[in-house]
């Protein structure tokens, strides 16, 4: 788990502070409409959660992306 931790530390922090300004956006949202704290909090965990574990496979998805373009380029630009 630390090495995973390690390897992906910069999609992990940019996932962490996505999901926190998820979360208070949320939090706020649900509360102007339900006026009810409680309900709110579970809304704004419940959706972001979903939401940082998208983002992040997201993420890893587009970087696997890019180096297999950046793959082709290179191996498209060789000389024969």
């Amino acid at each position: 788990m630390a090495n995973f931790a390690r390897a992906n530390l910069a999609t992990l922090k940019k996932t962490a502070s996505c999901y926190l300004v998820h979360i208070t956006i949320a939090a706020a949202v649900a509360y102007s409409v339900t006026g009810d704290l409680l309900v709110a909090l579970t809304l704004s965990l419940l959706e972001p959660t979903v939401q940082a574990v998208a983002f992040f496979c997201h993420e890893k998805v587009w970087e696997r992306w890019g180096r297999q373009a950046a793959s082709r380029v290179k191996t498209a630009s060789l000389p024969v």
